[in-house]
């Protein structure tokens, strides 16, 4: 079963920011902006958060921008910063929320009442891939020994993962067991508030198996407190060649989890275009490619209108295996 979320995702081009709309300024054709504010729906630790500081990162070290703030608001599966953005819109043009696939599946679930059309779309940004991660000393080796032990006694794996019940950590697990041919209902899923979290209850053991991002993974992967079983990505990648695939160990399944940026609804078009511009010149900088490349992101760039076209498609994608999997 293959579920590659971003088809365009080959395009090469941006990630995001919040940004001070006053004072753009020119210097010899090289736009700069003196500040930039970044929205975070969940905790610290969390792919949000990452992404969020990485591209602060990038923008600040290359001289785009001369400083970047950052605020984490937690609550509601992401809702809570989704409906502060709108409740204070006018006072908020400066601000940029990351958000991702969650904000197509929470609103499809119905945890939050809002959902993309409700926002100023500005750019679909990276794609990161989702991992299966396991501790250090775990006896669960491969994904052969990971479906073996799921399908003797699916209770004893508990996936934990740093976001909801049916959300993106819980849909990967469930696509991964029904590809290998297992009952993907039959998953016990604990839910975290957020990444880091998530990864503590695995190091805890209060879970076997750790749902999560690709990028997540990979620093405590390197410190030797976990193992990646397998990213689900379509080949394994070139910035991290000994980690096997999903699809390699006989399983055909593959996940890419897009994250972008929004705006406050009513920004004007103006001024969501110099969001655009600013992040154009952000993926041509060396400071970029080393925030990506340590985070084993994909680059993806479907700003505006594209980005629109990308969310409904995900939207009805998404919907539909949700609804066979008995998700919805």
């Amino acid at each position: 079963m293959t579920f590659t979320m971003t088809r365009r995702a080959v395009a090469a081009a941006a990630s995001a920011l919040a940004l001070t709309l006053t004072v753009p300024a020119f210097a010899g054709g090289h736009q700069e902006l003196d500040s930039i504010h970044f929205l975070i729906p969940g905790g610290a630790g969390g792919g949000w958060d990452g992404t969020a500081r990485g591209t602060g990162e990038a923008l600040t070290k290359s001289g785009l921008v001369g400083k970047a703030s950052y605020e984490n608001m937690s609550g509601g599966g992401g809702g809570k910063a989704i409906g502060y953005l709108i409740e204070n819109a006018e006072s908020n043009h400066g601000t940029l929320m990351v958000n991702s696939t969650p904000i197509v599946i929470r609103s499809l679930t119905g945890v939050f009442p809002q959902n993309f059309r409700d926002l100023t779309l500005v750019a679909g940004t990276i794609g990161d891939y989702a991992a299966l991660v396991v501790s250090a000393d775990s006896d669960i080796e491969s994904m052969d020994d990971l479906v073996a032990a799921f399908k003797e006694d699916p209770n004893a794996v508990a996936i934990g993962g740093g976001s909801a019940p049916g959300s993106m950590d819980h849909l990967v697990p469930a696509m991964i067991m029904e590809a290998a041919g297992a009952d993907p209902l039959d998953v016990k899923y604990v839910a975290y508030d957020a990444g880091g979290k998530a990864m503590a209850g695995l190091l805890s053991g209060e879970t076997a198996v750790l749902s999560t991002g690709f990028s997540e993974a990979v620093a405590l992967a390197e410190a030797g407190e976990v193992r990646i079983l397998a990213v689900t990505a379509p080949e394994r990648l070139e910035d991290f060649p000994d980690v096997p695939t999903v699809k390699e160990q006989g399983i055909d399944a593959e996940f890419v989890n897009w994250r972008g940026f929004f705006a406050a609804p009513g920004l004007p078009e103006e001024d969501r275009q110099k969001y655009v511009d600013v992040l154009t010149k952000m993926y041509e900088t060396e400071e970029w490619e080393a925030v990506r490349e340590r985070n084993g992101w994909v680059n993806i760039f479907n700003p505006g209108d594209d980005f629109q076209t990308f969310l409904e498609g995900q939207e009805k994608t998404i919907g539909d295996l949700m609804t066979k999997l008995g998700f919805l």
